[in-house]
């Protein structure tokens, strides 16, 4: 196993040991403080850390001892001293060594450019204002000898002790120390500008990797003039990437796992991202997302890739030659979001989820209201029965899709007759035209909104939805079609033992009737009312559309037929089979040998065939039910007794080691 060792003091120093360790490799970090040793502390038993400051004549003594295969110098590119120390005594030693060098990213326009500490301290001796100092504690001194230039300095530093020592010592107030660790983003620093009243900005040409950019664009915003400190003679060097395939190659280490960051972005505008999504953000090579949330992110310095679909943001991680990439989704990655897709597509990369704001805590918090009781769906490309969730639920928020999406969802709650609940369209949410509009279903109806809109119903009645089967015959539209009687319906059902998801066959549906209350029941599922009559296949039409059933679909045609085409089923009844009963159930175990069946008979003849079929399953439950039905006779009323009713159901136990998922 190689060994190798890293001064790792900088940003890129710990991504390379990050970068490097679990493949092959003794790492032996260098850091210069106690600081830096703690952040790398979370590496593995392949990283061993040391801490303190070391001159030319130590590094070589290291150097003989532990007989490194390659030494990198990852030190910052203002410490020239230690870099020339590094490359004597890896001369003097023997040993090759690696210079990673930070590319520059400055630009004449940034701002100010001065050669040294001292031009920059004489320049701004000469000026009035306050100043940010963001170069950190070792040139502190220089800026506080002058007293009047000191008590304008705000001085940046790290949260550690000798930091704080070294404030103390140049006798800097303590409400002129900001005592902070990175990153720090571009309205992060702009705070800090904002916050001191300063007109100057103090950084050194950084690079990506030390925020420059953020620092520059800030000062910009904030009206600022930035003073850059131009960067010492420098070795020449490699960048990151560079130095980690050169090491690769040399020592046949092991391919580096690609490190993948899922986050949630909340409304787009910088006021709901989270701290961990700018880490994320500043720490990745590639970005990842729809343009608008690019647009919403500064990318500068990264590859940014515009995409959405999980195959495609796949792909490009897969192709791209990086290490660190940064997927942008839109809210919350646990609320309706593409997370769940990439998971599975990335199972051989290590992946991190950053939850966000999603849009239903958004705007129930514009509404001052909690969200604990509020049922969250979405119509942007799923299907939803939208009036069952608003009757059976006191608040329903949707995410809705396309064009007039609001509208269609509003008509459809309108022609329900939910059109008095209270309701709320919220457009562009978190962006500067946000708009959240409030009425009732009907007095929102007709309203201009957004394509990007979501939609919050209450409904404080919801209790009040029946949810038993068995609804009265008067409640469906009739004409001579057979329908199967209330009674016996809520007997059927009951024996067809339906699930929330069932994907269910009626068969011979006549009206409609046992086909909408399937619907109802099985409302997670989809019904199919399978009639060969134009004329009944209408009026189970104009049933499902009564009862605004969005998971029920009438299919005419005559069974088996009528079925080959349709999805397997999990439960079907048989209302009437038109002389083809065992036809349509071998169809329908060849379909799915585990559904369970139910049919009812009238006829002798049809209870002798049922009574047949029922042998060649595992299980058969067989009941008669017979009604009677008051009829007026005079001032009397008399119980009349309705034709008897055989209600069979048949069902297959599933084979050893397998499950019915029903």
């Amino acid at each position: 196993m190689c060994k190798i060792c890293v001064f790792a003091g900088t940003t890129e120093g710990r991504q390379l040991i990050e970068r490097l360790s679990g493949r092959g490799a003794r790492l032996t970090a260098c850091v210069a403080t106690d600081y830096g040793e703690a952040l790398l502390a979370r590496h593995g038993e392949d990283v061993t850390v040391l801490s303190g400051r070391m001159d030319e004549a130590e590094m070589e003594s290291l150097f003989r001892a532990e007989r490194f295969d390659m030494v990198v110098d990852a030190t910052h590119p203002y410490a020239d001293r230690a870099t020339e120390n590094i490359a004597s005594a890896c001369e003097a030693a023997g040993l090759p060594c690696l210079r990673l060098a930070r590319d520059s990213q400055a630009d004449g326009s940034d701002g100010l450019f001065v050669p040294d500490v001292a031009a920059c301290v004489d320049y701004l001796r000469n000026t009035e204002g306050n100043i940010l100092l963001t170069t950190g504690s070792k040139e502190l001194p220089a800026f506080c000898a002058d007293e009047a230039l000191k008590s304008r300095v705000y001085a940046r530093v790290l949260p550690m002790m000798k930091s704080l020592q070294i404030c103390e010592d140049c006798g800097l107030a303590p409400d002129h120390i900001i005592a902070m660790q990175g990153p720090f983003t571009q309205a992060l620093n702009l705070a800090m500008l904002n916050a001191i009243g300063a007109k100057y900005l103090v950084t050194k040409d950084t690079g990506r990797a030390g925020g420059y950019e953020d620092k520059i664009r800030a000062a910009l915003e904030a009206g600022a003039q930035a003073v850059i400190i131009g960067r010492p003679a420098q070795r020449e060097g490699r960048s990151l990437d560079e130095v980690e395939a050169e090491l690769a190659a040399r020592f046949a280490l092991t391919p580096a796992r690609k490190r993948v960051v899922l986050a949630g972005i909340g409304m787009g505008n910088a006021d709901t991202r989270t701290l961990g999504l700018n880490a994320a953000l500043q720490e990745a090579d590639c970005v990842i997302g729809a343009r608008r949330m690019l647009e919403s992110v500064n990318t500068a310095g990264k590859r940014a890739f515009t995409a959405i679909a999980a195959k495609d943001i796949a792909r490009i991680i897969r192709e791209e030659n990086a290490r660190r990439f940064l997927v942008l989704l839109s809210g919350d990655t646990g609320f309706y979001s593409g997370a769940k897709g990439l998971v599975s597509e990335l199972n051989d990369m290590d992946v991190t989820i950053l939850p966000g704001i999603s849009s239903l805590q958004y705007l129930c918090a514009k509404l001052a209201r909690p969200w604990e009781d509020v049922q969250p769906v979405s119509l942007h490309g799923r299907d939803c029965d939208l009036v069952r969730e608003v009757r059976v639920n006191p608040a329903l928020f949707a995410l809705l899709g396309g064009e007039d999406g609001a509208n269609r969802a509003l008509q459809r709650l309108a022609d329900a007759g939910l059109g008095h609940l209270s309701a709320a369209v919220g457009e562009r949410l978190g962006y500067p035209e946000e708009r959240v509009t409030r009425g009732a279903v009907s007095e929102l109806l007709g309203g201009q909104y957004d394509s990007l809109s979501v939609l919050l119903v209450e409904n404080p009645d919801c209790g009040n939805e029946v949810v038993t089967q068995g609804l009265p015959d008067e409640a469906f539209d009739r004409d001579d079609t057979p329908m199967t009687k209330s009674e016996v319906r809520g007997v059927s059902l009951s024996k067809l033992a339906l699930t929330q998801g069932a994907v269910v066959y009626d068969v011979g549906s006549g009206s409609g009737s046992v086909s909408v209350e399937a619907a109802r029941l099985a409302w997670r599922g989809k019904v199919y009312a399978i009639e060969m009559k134009p004329q009944a296949a209408a009026l189970a039409r104009r049933n499902a559309a009564k009862f605004h059933l969005a998971n029920l679909e009438v299919i005419e045609g005559k069974a088996p037929e009528a079925l080959e085409n349709l999805p397997a089923p999990t439960h079907a009844f048989i209302g009437g089979s038109s002389g083809s009963m065992k036809p349509i159930i071998q169809c329908l175990l060849k379909k799915n040998p585990l559904a369970r069946i139910c049919a009812n008979a009238v006829t002798l003849e049809s209870m002798a065939e049922l009574s047949d079929i029922a042998r060649d399953f595992d299980h058969a439950d067989i009941a008669e039910v017979s009604v009677a039905r008051p009829r007026t006779l005079g001032r009397y009323r008399l119980m009349t007794a309705q034709n008897p009713v055989y209600i069979f159901a048949f069902w297959n136990d599933a084979p050893k080691g397998e499950a019915n998922d029903d």
